[in-house]
């Protein structure tokens, strides 16, 4: 069999295992797109959990890794807090095997992983100087990647332009085709940023999340202010510079004033 012919039928066979899916639910900020998948969130979740596992192991060995004890409790407790409110979205999220750790480094960065793997850096807390709402509207913004499965819905796409996994699965064998993909996840993660509708709707996700674990979702506002100033008026790379900062400024805006009862309802009970 020759190559094209080859790629060919992979291409036809990654077109038969598209699925449209819808990952969660709409929420009050109304985010409904539905998503085309080629990958499952099975093996997806597989390669994040070996990919993380790897970055905690290199973070580690550099000693690197939870260094400061109050900051990796501080990013916990909000990391519950925020677990907790994601059953809005989807109702198995709170149920994911989620791991949160605090990465010493200077770089403004924050990522979470399919599957709930979390890791955020000092450098985003300490150079910017965060409150904890503006901490939980980072954090919100990244586990909303997680929930809408960007990380799977790009994977597929570039397995499904390239044929890249499946030349991958069906040349080097399942063992080495599970470190390809480890490695691709890792990278639509942490490495590349993510497209103007993907960032979207995390940040409308993300205010939302905040606003149900009782944190200011304004705080996305000045979070987002801080880091374009930070960054000479653009965001860091792992928010993205596909939205304009004026256009996004407003979104957020608009959308943390959506959500607003949310918040006030949780703080409500907060109180009791």
């Amino acid at each position: 069999m020759s190559w094209r012919l080859l790629v060919v039928l992979l291409l036809a066979g990654a077109g038969a295992g598209c699925q449209t899916v819808q990952t969660t639910q709409s929420g009050a900020v109304g985010v409904d797109r539905t998503q085309t998948m080629t990958l499952s969130a099975a093996e997806v979740n597989r390669a994040a959990e070996q990919a993380y596992q790897q970055t905690m192991q290199q973070a580690a060995k550099k000693g690197t890794l939870n260094r400061d004890p109050g900051q990796v409790k501080r990013v916990r407790g909000i990391a519950r807090q925020l677990i907790a409110a994601t059953g809005a979205f989807r109702n198995d999220a709170p149920k994911w095997h989620w791991e949160v750790n605090v990465i010493t480094s200077n770089e403004l960065n924050a990522w979470c992983m399919p599957g709930g793997k979390i890791a955020v850096y000092t450098g985003l807390m300490e150079r910017l100087r965060l409150s904890d709402d503006e901490l939980a509207a980072v954090m919100g913004h990244e586990i909303a990647h997680a929930l809408r499965e960007h990380g799977r819905e790009r994977a597929s796409q570039q397995a499904t332009q390239g044929a890249v996994l499946g030349v991958g699965a069906a040349l080097l064998g399942i063992g080495e085709f599970g470190t390809s993909l480890a490695g691709i996840v890792a990278d639509v993660t942490i490495g590349l940023p993510y497209s103007r509708e993907f960032e979207r709707e995390a940040d409308r996700i993300g205010v939302e999340l905040a606003a149900r674990a009782g944190h200011d979702p304004r705080a996305a506002v000045s979070l987002w202010q801080k880091m374009a100033q930070v960054s000479g008026g653009g965001p860091p790379q792992f928010l993205s510079t596909h939205p304009a900062p004026q256009n996004r400024i407003q979104d957020l805006q608009g959308y943390a004033a959506r959500v607003m009862p949310l918040y006030e309802s949780a703080r409500g009970r907060a109180k009791r």
